[in-house]
């Protein structure tokens, strides 16, 4: 049986589509977008606070909390690495800046959240992430998950970046995510409810 036919509603009830929206955290959940432009100005400390609190009260194996993160809503920080960035990537970093609205290599996200972890750590920094993903988003905040800066910021040339976010000995970062206010209001993809049934 396909999870499109059985999925509950908040009575317990099975039915063709969720109608649990009425349910903050479900609503939050069915409503987050990532968001790719954001307004000029940084998120607001006090906001970035409660986002964080909540990623660090993500669940994790043993309670070991195996995570560290680092806020980053300095200009200097991010113009500079984003420099250097399009200075390594040459031609390719050259077309990158030329597109509408560039300001920076983390989609334009005046906030940056770099998250690292001990090697085998992923999954406990996955959680953490999403909390603070789906907190932002019910207070007005959007993100986005970014890979792809990370990569450079494992390279030799952006060492100075990373011994600025005074990372424990034997972590490393992960990925990093944008958040800023939202400036696109981007519609839903489809997702495959295929990709997930009741074995019987």
């Amino acid at each position: 049986m396909t999870l499109s036919l059985v999925l509950a509603s908040c009575n317990g009830k099975r039915e063709a589509e969720p109608t649990c929206t009425e349910n903050p955290v479900v609503k939050t959940i069915m409503e987050r977008r990532s968001i790719r432009k954001y307004q000029d100005r940084p998120v607001d400390r006090a906001q970035m606070d409660t986002i964080i609190r909540c990623g660090l009260n993500a669940p994790n194996g043993m309670n070991r909390q195996d995570w560290a993160v680092r806020v980053v809503d300095n200009p200097e920080y991010l113009n500079g690495i984003t420099s250097l960035f399009l200075e390594k990537m040459g031609e390719r970093g050259a077309r990158m800046a030329q597109e509408d609205g560039w300001r920076n290599m983390f989609r334009n996200a005046p906030t940056v959240v770099f998250i690292a972890a001990p090697e085998g750590g992923d999954l406990n920094i996955g959680l953490l992430g999403e909390n603070m993903i789906l907190a932002a988003w019910s207070m007005g905040i959007g993100s986005c998950c970014l890979g792809g800066p990370i990569a450079f910021m494992r390279s030799e040339a952006a060492a100075p970046y990373v011994e600025r976010l005074k990372l424990p000995e034997g972590y490393r970062l992960v990925y990093a995510i944008g958040m800023g206010y939202a400036d696109e209001s981007p519609e839903a993809k489809p997702r495959d409810l295929s990709k997930a049934f009741y074995v019987e």
